[in-house]
């Protein structure tokens, strides 16, 4: 199944290419380069001052713990594209007291591999696959000035050139994208989008913060009742633990909480469709999408678009 998702936009029904990206259902990745924290990096600046000041005290204590718990993903780039992940939430930084202008993607500390090295994979792997579509959120931007950021920006556009999608561009569809040969959609959390034609606004990101499967779906049905935002949206399945918790669970982490509600995540995911309907889905993106067969589910949620004539007539062959 992980081998036939690697091209599985290529190989929707004819009778799909002509549907808006923004009406279909893609697999995401939640902190998609967690596999690759840096354990000994210093934590962010972001974090409470509570947290910073325990962390300098028990370095040896919490360390382990922010490891469990920070890691949302065990695959590379690569394997997840390969898998079929096509939403990729992309958490940059640059490190305090660094004189270069290397950026790091971040999760309570930052990883071992740099932005732009881990986006030459994604450009490389693109270039393989012409008839695949990513989305790229990137977000946070500790520790980047304005000098920084256009920096960065100019080596995204330098990067990915021609594959990226204008935020002018009316018509999303995998038809009209393959014409023009567009392959990235930049989504950029920041004022600067507006100097950036080649730039589009943040992504609505539904975040439950909560740690048990039943309690998230109780938030993104509150959400799909509210109705669908216009244009792209994600529905986080990914679980969240308070530090309590996590203090009073020692041999738990974020790992053996996903899988453990796993199976009604599954069973919500199945019902879910993509579409125009105010209730209907399109971007869900969730932990763990290597081990766990994410990518397939949501892939497969595509199939109720298809006229009922067509899907009727494949059964009966």
């Amino acid at each position: 199944m992980d081998v036939s998702n690697r091209d599985w936009m290529s190989a929707l029904p004819e009778e799909l290419w002509d549907i808006p990206l923004t009406e279909l259902a893609i697999p995401g990745s939640h902190d998609a380069m967690s596999y690759c924290l840096d354990i000994n990096s210093p934590l962010l600046g972001s974090e409470s001052d509570v947290f910073r000041l325990l962390d300098k005290l028990f370095y040896c204590f919490t360390r382990p713990f922010i490891f469990k718990w920070a890691t949302t993903q065990d695959k590379s780039i690569e394997e997840q594209l390969s898998k079929g992940i096509r939403f990729f939430d992309l958490r940059v930084a640059h490190k305090p007291n660094d004189l270069s202008d290397d950026l790091y993607f971040t999760h309570v500390v930052y990883t071992h591999l740099t932005v732009l090295k881990t986006l030459e994979c994604v450009a490389y792997w693109l270039n393989s696959h012409p008839k695949e579509v990513v989305i790229l959120a990137c977000s946070h931007f500790e520790g980047m000035d304005d000098e920084r950021h256009e920096l960065f920006i100019s080596c995204l556009k330098k990067l990915f050139g021609s594959k990226l999608c204008p935020r002018k561009e009316s018509v999303l569809s995998l038809r009209s994208l393959w014409a023009s040969g567009y392959q990235v959609i930049l989504s950029y959390d920041s004022q600067l989008v507006a100097r950036h034609p080649q730039l589009w606004p943040a992504i609505p990101y539904w975040w439950a913060n909560k740690k048990t499967a039943q309690e998230v779906i109780n938030y993104l049905d509150w959400n799909k009742d509210l109705g669908r935002p216009e244009g792209f949206f994600v529905s986080g399945l990914n679980l969240t633990a308070p530090r309590a918790y996590i203090a009073k669970n020692p041999k738990e982490s974020l790992r053996t909480l996903t899988f453990s509600n796993w199976e009604c995540l599954r069973k919500w995911v199945e019902e879910q469709k993509p579409g125009s309907d105010p209730n209907s889905l399109n971007i869900i993106a969730g932990d763990f999408v290597g081990p766990l067969p994410l990518c397939s589910l949501v892939i497969a949620l595509n199939h109720k678009l298809r006229p009922k004539s067509s899907t009727q007539m494949r059964k009966q062959y």
